[in-house]
């Protein structure tokens, strides 16, 4: 199975967390293992963006040697339905619109996870199973109305960060955002004209950086 075959082949990844625990939590639901075999590095332990968000630090994510990984079918929709079995959840995966799938059911709000992580690794780890297979092809994914919310706590980030850049008179480096969110930041600062935007970084670590204006440089996710 192509998709599969793909992912195995990746033994480690880096991400941003808020916790070893969060972190230990991404790397079972990538290999379907316990926790337990899960082994976490720290690359940065982070720091403070000013004020508003909590510290987060970069680590590296691999399986302990001797682990074999559980498998899964190809497909998002097949996927996901897998992938939440396994983590016990009553949740069912619908595509609602192009790539966009909703997660509905009773367990709607626990796939959420704290401040919208454990949704955010679902829908990375979707994206990675998929990447191989078709490399252009983006998954979104929603449970229970949380991008809505989300969305308004990133335009008040975007806000607070343009302010912060024109106050300090310097760049301002967020939060690894998916490519949705960073979208969001973008959109909430095209109509400025004292601060620009752009994306830096690769997945899953581009971020978007809020500048003080300078022309032709505004909005690249």
């Amino acid at each position: 199975m192509k998709g599969v075959n793909a992912v195995e082949e990746l033994e480690s990844f880096v991400v941003e967390v808020n916790s070893l625990e969060e972190a230990r939590h991404i790397g079972s639901l990538r290999w379907s293992v316990d926790p337990s075999d899960v082994e976490i590095e720290v690359v940065d332990e982070g720091k403070r963006l000013f004020g508003l968000l909590g510290r987060k630090m970069r680590v590296s994510i691999s399986r302990k040697m001797g682990q074999t990984e559980g498998s899964y079918p190809s497909g998002p929709i097949p996927f996901l339905e897998e992938l939440l079995r396994k983590m016990d959840l009553s949740v069912e995966p619908v595509m609602t619109d192009g790539d966009n799938i909703d997660l509905a059911g009773e367990d709607a709000g626990i796939v959420i996870g704290r401040y919208g992580e454990t949704l955010k690794a679902v829908e990375f780890l979707t994206n990675l199973v998929l990447r191989e297979k078709d490399p252009g092809r983006r998954i979104r994914i929603d449970s229970g109305g949380y991008r809505v919310r989300r969305q308004e706590s990133i335009e008040k980030i975007a806000l607070a960060a343009a302010r912060e850049a024109q106050r300090k008179g310097r760049p301002i480096r967020l939060e690894p955002m998916t490519s949705w969110e960073r979208r969001v930041v973008h959109m909430s600062l095209k109509e400025r004209d004292d601060v620009s935007t752009c994306s830096v970084g690769s997945e899953p670590m581009r971020r978007v950086v809020v500048s003080p204006a300078r022309k032709g440089s505004q909005g690249k996710a």
